[in-house]
């Protein structure tokens, strides 16, 4: 918490500084979306990442990974013959599966199975340490191309480099401070909304959706095929976008490469793949990587002719979409068993219902565009409308309402369990409808705030 706090804010305050000058301004937003885009390239490989690491030294013990294994160790080592009939019976199976790592005693088992998986998690860990020194490396090398952001008002005023600094009086302060307070205060009920991917999506992937994925469908579970779609996306746009020849040329080579791949792939397609529920964490970056040339090519299109929506109302635009995205999982949802009953479904060993993976794919594609329309905006229109002196302590703001945010997610905890799923997901669905009409109802004052900034 105490590297991410020191790093994220004034990361975000350095990208602002950027676009400080009057006549780079109306890149603001962009420069924010491309940065989100960036933050989420990393986010994309990391599911993938951690599996395989986690994968790879649990074939070096003799074991496979398999989600439900760890948690029915743990109920035998507690419990013994008297788990279970079909939890034991699972285990038993799995045990007796992985022939060069059992002798025939499930405790051993058991023991070896969380003690190597508990290694090959610090492996994956160190994944993270890695990036962070090759960020870290970048930074520095880089460093001389963005010195000119890296300076607070004081070091301006001292080496006279005040020509974008605005002087404000108090009440412009005061008045800019309490929009943002009341952006914030919106930004907690998205994140607490949002984050349920986290929580009670997860859940609902391990729980409620099915196991196995086959057809058009299982594509989608390799991040490999997902980083080609993404080339692909990008080269569409180069395609219509460039203004030479060869420039078209290339584009178009590369879409029809991506096209060509894809398709093979997909005549060599062999039997279903296993879903297991973290691989779900792929999509909304996947998406947000995807989407961000969208994004930017329809505001563009919309500030030419003078209609791009501002960021306050980009954000407001953000939670009904954001709505929306849990509608889906309410539909989804309707017939479906409570977590609890279907808890005991399972234990019991009675056939339980499953979803089709497109429920939670859909979700994250609607959830991922009102992340675009609310989160990069957001820290943008912070960038923008915080008095100088304050920018900084500003950007933590946002980053507390996040974490606020974040701490509210245990919500949708509370309530996973005797109620139905339908229900759950239609709570969110509410705070988000009811942040977006408090944003709406504000937005007069929000704007002006920021036609003044």
């Amino acid at each position: 918490a105490l590297g991410t706090g020191l790093f994220k804010g004034n990361l975000q305050v350095m990208v602002g500084n950027l676009y400080d000058d009057p006549k780079y301004s109306d890149k603001r937003d962009t420069a924010f979306s491309l940065f989100y885009m960036a933050i989420n390239i990393g986010a994309l490989f990391a599911p993938t990442a951690a599996s395989k690491i986690t994968e790879n030294f649990m074939a070096k013990a003799g074991l496979k990974y398999q989600g439900d294994i760890p948690a029915l160790c743990h109920e035998y080592l507690e419990k013994g013959q008297q788990m279970a009939a079909n939890s034991l019976d699972t285990l038993t199976h799995f045990a007796q599966s992985q022939a060069s790592a059992f002798n025939g005693d499930l405790a051993t088992f058991a023991h070896k199975y969380i003690d190597e998986l508990s290694l090959s998690y610090h492996y994956g860990f160190a994944v993270a340490c890695i990036s962070l020194i090759v960020s870290m490396l970048i930074y520095q090398v880089f460093k001389s191309t963005f010195k000119h952001a890296d300076i607070n008002t004081k070091q301006a005023a001292a080496s006279g480099k005040q020509e974008n600094i605005v002087e404000l009086t108090p009440e412009q302060t005061r008045s800019r401070i309490t929009a943002l307070v009341l952006v914030f205060a919106v930004v907690i009920f998205f994140w607490m909304a949002f984050h349920q991917n986290g929580l009670t999506l997860t859940y609902f992937a391990n729980e409620f959706n099915e196991k196995s994925s086959e057809g058009f469908q299982s594509m989608f579970f390799s991040v490999w095929n997902l980083v080609l779609i993404i080339i692909g996306v990008y080269a569409l746009f180069s395609l219509f976008q460039s203004e030479t020849t060869r420039g078209r040329v290339v584009a178009g080579s590369i879409v029809a490469g991506v096209v060509a791949v894809l398709y093979y792939k997909y005549l060599n397609l062999n039997g279903p793949v296993a879903v297991s529920a973290p691989i779900f964490q792929q999509f909304n970056p996947f998406y947000v990587v995807a989407l961000t040339p969208v994004s930017i090519a329809i505001f563009s299109a919309l500030a030419r002719r003078g209609k791009e929506p501002s960021a306050p109302r980009k954000i407001a635009y953000g939670m009904l979409v954001a709505s929306a995205g849990f509608a889906i999982m309410a539909v989804g949802s309707l017939g479906l068993l409570t977590p609890d009953a279907q808890e005991a479904a399972v234990e019991a060993g009675e056939q339980v219902p499953l979803v089709s993976s497109n429920w939670l794919i859909s979700t994250y594609l609607v959830l991922t565009f009102a992340e675009l329309l609310l989160s990069p905006m957001g820290i943008s229109f912070v960038s923008k409308v915080a008095p100088p002196q304050y920018k900084g302590m500003m950007m933590g703001g946002w980053f507390g309402a996040t974490a606020i945010g974040n701490l509210l997610v245990a919500v949708g905890g509370f309530l996973w369990g005797g109620i139905p799923l339908w229900v759950v997901w239609t709570v969110f669905i509410v705070l988000c409808l009811l942040s977006a009409v408090f944003m709406f109802s504000m937005m007069k004052k929000l704007e002006s705030v920021t036609t003044d900034a």
